[in-house]
């Protein structure tokens, strides 16, 4: 009997799929590319899987996750948007991810391993996005960064302050992925990239469909390069990224490509993200969250039990409480603020 025959189950014989999951990205993937069987493990060990790989369970651990449930209500670009079809930071997670998986087929690297970075890399964002962010790295004295968050939720937050216990190599795409990292391995630069990729087209289009701008309004030295449409600029930056970097150890694209699409991002910074619209909701934003902040981290009784774990395990109230905010989704952090803060409704019969 082949050796991958492990056991029977009701007369059936199973085999061990992930070693054959392992022998096949030996025999297919590029020689630049992450192979489940070489990881560096993760911090704790654990016994491994008979049907998936070190980086397939990875993925799992992160799409069942409650950090990933709560992008779904977390903002991307517009805060409480009124309309379906506008991003949250879920939808965001979603593109990334499929854009990320395209480029990583072509190249021949793990597909796996590139779809757990991106599905984790954005899971340390606040309440109301980078509006959120910014003010807890106003409140944090050491600084606050969505990325090392994301990093902590996977480490120590999750599965009630257990953490995911994520192998290295996912935890290194997940806290590298923002322009200054530099992640170790090619499936980790992919998603680096294709988080540009994906935030400023789809940005754009949400943007165009608040009427805040049109089409014709966006750079002519960008878009006559890159395309007139989100659909097109996309399939134009995917296949240059592949096409870059086919058969090299990097990740890249053609310099004047990339300098499209960073004066597009440039114009999003100056039309959209730092817009009348956005600033005059920011000061009412950072008022809610350091309020929210302050009353947790005064009474530890004031938290949930899971984040009195955090203090029993050695962290201080203020951490957890930071973290608590943190974790908030628009909405919940919207609900708390009226619940503590403001006077409730009443009737008189």
């Amino acid at each position: 009997m082949h050796k991958r025959c492990i056991y029977t189950l009701e007369g059936l014989i199973l085999m061990n799929l992930r070693e054959m999951g392992e022998e096949l990205e030996l025999e297919y993937l590029s020689p630049y590319a992450s192979k489940s069987l070489h990881t560096k493990g993760r911090k704790r060990p654990s016994d491994k899987c008979d049907m998936r790989t070190e980086y397939q369970r990875d993925r799992d651990r992160i799409i069942h996750s409650k950090s990933l449930r709560r992008l779904m209500h977390k903002t991307q670009v517009f805060i409480s948007p009124e309309g379906d079809h506008y991003r949250t930071r879920l939808t965001h997670t979603l593109e990334v991810a499929q854009i990320s998986r395209a480029i990583a087929r072509a190249l021949k690297l793990n597909e796996d391993l590139t779809e757990a970075v991106a599905l984790g890399h954005d899971l340390g964002h606040t309440p109301f996005g980078h509006t959120g962010e910014e003010a807890f790295d106003r409140i944090w004295p050491s600084g606050f960064h969505h990325n090392e968050q994301s990093v902590r939720i996977c480490e120590v937050l999750e599965k009630n302050c257990e953490g995911l216990n994520l192998t290295i190599e996912t935890l290194d795409g997940i806290l590298n992925h923002r322009g200054a990292g530099s992640p170790a391995t090619l499936e980790g630069k992919i998603v680096q990239i294709s988080d540009k990729i994906g935030y400023i087209n789809h940005d754009i289009d949400d943007a165009i469909r608040a009427g805040l701008l049109q089409e014709s309004d966006l750079p002519k030295d960008s878009t006559q390069i890159l395309g007139h449409s989100c659909r097109d600029r996309i399939d134009f930056l995917i296949k240059d990224v592949i096409l870059n970097s086919l058969d090299k150890d990097d990740i890249c694209m053609t310099p004047h490509v990339k300098e499209a699409l960073y004066n597009l991002r440039q114009y999003m910074y100056d039309t959209v993200y730092m817009s009348q619209l956005q600033m005059k909701e920011r000061k009412k934003i950072a008022r809610i969250l350091e309020e929210l902040y302050d009353y947790f981290r005064a009474d530890e009784t004031r938290l949930p039990q899971e984040y009195k774990k955090l203090i029993s395990k050695g962290e201080s109230l203020d951490r957890a409480a930071l973290d608590f905010v943190a974790c908030m989704t628009d909405r919940y952090a919207m609900n708390q603020y009226n619940k503590l803060f403001l006077p409730d409704s009443w009737t008189v019969y």
